[in-house]
């Protein structure tokens, strides 16, 4: 399946927005390896296709941009990562988009074709993200998110309706979550929102 993803119809997103205040500075300004954190995950990605960075008013332009095809900017602050969803559906120049978040290094290129891989399965299907099963009950790991760029209505209408979590698309049709692949470590969702949390992950590359 993955060899047969045709990269000319899909986008990769990367969401950088955020202001990160538990990090104690917009996490767009990070630094992972002695580069710019957008420039490290595009070199980490290899990703073969077009490429667009969601950025929030105030903090367009973080180091590294220049590295990505296209720069679009949500309308408003501080209006939540589902804001940033919308913003990457609307911007797509392909009918398919893979979405990041900035803040997960250790999502690679084959967790982004997984994703896809698995959409493309699904033509019924709107959007994809992933669960998986922790003391019992199923975690939503909404990123890395698979979609179809003609979910932005319903995403629109979620987002007017009060929704700012992806994970609350799988309340809406066409949105589902489906288990990782058996051979995806749990470190695939290494989130950093702490200074410690970036320091951990920092010594753990070398």
């Amino acid at each position: 399946m993955l060899a047969n993803l045709d990269y000319s119809r899909i986008t990769l997103a990367v969401l950088a927005g955020g202001e990160g205040r538990r990090m104690g500075l917009p996490k767009a300004n990070l630094q992972i390896a002695g580069k710019p954190i957008l420039e490290y995950l595009l070199d980490h990605f290899s990703w073969p296709g077009q490429t667009l960075l969601i950025t929030a008013p105030g903090l367009e332009h973080p180091p590294g941009w220049k590295r990505f095809d296209h720069e679009a900017t949500d309308p408003v602050a501080n209006d939540g990562p589902l804001r940033g969803v919308l913003t990457a559906l609307q911007n797509a120049a392909t009918p398919l988009i893979v979405i990041a978040t900035l803040d997960m290094p250790c999502v690679g290129l084959d967790h982004l074709q997984g994703s896809l891989s698995q959409l493309a399965a699904r033509p019924d299907c709107l959007g994809l993200m992933f669960r998986r099963p922790i003391a019992g009950y199923d975690q939503i790991e909404p990123f890395p998110f698979a979609c179809r760029v003609d979910a932005a209505r319903i995403v629109a209408e979620h987002l007017a309706a009060g929704g700012r979590a992806p994970r609350g698309l799988l309340d809406q049709p066409g949105f589902i979550s489906e288990l990782p692949p058996d051979h995806w470590p749990t470190s695939v969702w290494t989130n950093l929102n702490r200074p410690e949390e970036l320091q951990k992950f920092i010594e753990s590359i070398g």
